[in-house]
């Protein structure tokens, strides 16, 4: 900084202002300083900075997969609000949810200078009191049900299955099948329990539940046993990806959709569009689920945010062509 100052005839005072972006600096006299730094190749010391102001302006994400289309997009919604508000993200994948990992990953965190974490919880461990988060850090979590300790952001998962399994039921299907994602999945679970009480509460008797795990591999299997089954006329899967195993499958077996049966996803991933037939899905707001996870962080560094409580992102049914009344009650 001494030598920035030297170069562009001015204080190192003055130097600072103009690296921190402080006012009370005049525009030729900036430029100088900036001309200056990178004839010198200056960069700004950011940790040096930190410890002055007492803040590092880097938000730490910890995620147990990455492998999940829900968690990757909700990833990178984190990262461009984060960026918004001028904050940097710092990745840290857990790969065993067990409470020692949690420990570790928060104790690296506070070596690596966070601010302040936001937890990326796809299956409910905090849910049963599994794994607790440490005191006295700064967290919000999305993708969990444990609001009562917690602050949390989540996507409306109830209410989307409920507007799936009624939009079916309301095309004349007797019932609703339903290809769930894993049984330690909170997402899964959320959506199973809404397929299973929406059925419930409009006289239909729920089939027995086919299970996949996320991946359009495992929709493709189960689709096989559920194109053997001549009384499925519709199936709710639970995420985008299942639900594209699963028309390849009805395919193959010379079950035509939506003429033979009807699918809906979950997600509306970009693709869904594309598949054929376009996928009807239910719609998340992944980018409005990062931004309020990265304000309700940013609330609590600033001492104005809850101690706990859950927000809900809604979502809504997007209709293409993947659905349709059943066949023998429009004529067909």
């Amino acid at each position: 900084m001494a030598d920035v100052a030297q170069l562009a005839g001015v204080s190192s005072q003055t130097v600072s202002r103009v690296s921190n972006g402080f006012p009370g600096v005049t525009e030729e006299t900036r430029r100088q300083v900036l001309a200056a730094m990178r004839e010198l190749g200056y960069r700004p010391n950011s940790a040096a900075r930190a410890l002055k102001r007492g803040e590092f302006r880097t938000l730490g994400v910890i995620t147990f997969s990455l492998s999940t289309m829900g968690n990757i997009r909700t990833l990178e919604a984190i990262a461009t609000s984060a960026a918004q508000h001028g904050y940097a993200v710092t990745l840290l994948p857990v790969a065993v949810p067990t409470q020692d990992e949690v420990n570790g990953a928060f104790s690296r965190l506070g070596e690596l200078a966070v601010d302040a974490v936001i937890v990326i919880m796809e299956i409910h461990l905090l849910d049963a009191a599994t794994v607790s988060l440490p005191p006295g850090v700064q967290v919000v979590v999305a993708d969990s049900d444990a609001g009562d300790r917690y602050t949390v952001v989540d996507t409306d998962q109830a209410g989307g299955a409920r507007d799936a399994v009624r939009h079916l039921l309301d095309l004349g299907h007797d019932t609703v099948w339903h290809l769930a994602g894993p049984e330690d999945s909170f997402a899964a679970q959320r959506r199973a329990n809404a397929w299973r009480s929406t059925l419930t509460e409009a006289g239909a008797v729920p089939p027995p539940l086919v299970r996949g795990d996320w991946s359009a591999e495992s929709g493709y299997r189960a689709g096989l046993r559920l194109a053997e089954q001549p009384d499925c006329t519709a199936v709710f899967a639970a995420n985008d990806q299942m639900a594209l195993g699963l028309l390849r499958a009805l395919h193959e077996r010379g079950r035509r959709v939506p003429d033979d049966v009807s699918v809906i996803g979950f997600d509306d991933i970009p693709e869904s569009a594309s598949f054929l037939p376009p996928l009807t899905t239910i719609h998340q707001d992944f980018a409005e689920v990062g931004r309020l996870c990265v304000e309700g962080v940013l609330s609590k560094l600033r001492h104005t945010g809850t101690a706990h409580g859950t927000t809900l992102v809604p979502t809504r049914l997007v209709q293409r062509r993947s659905t349709a009344p059943r066949a023998e009650r429009r004529g067909g």
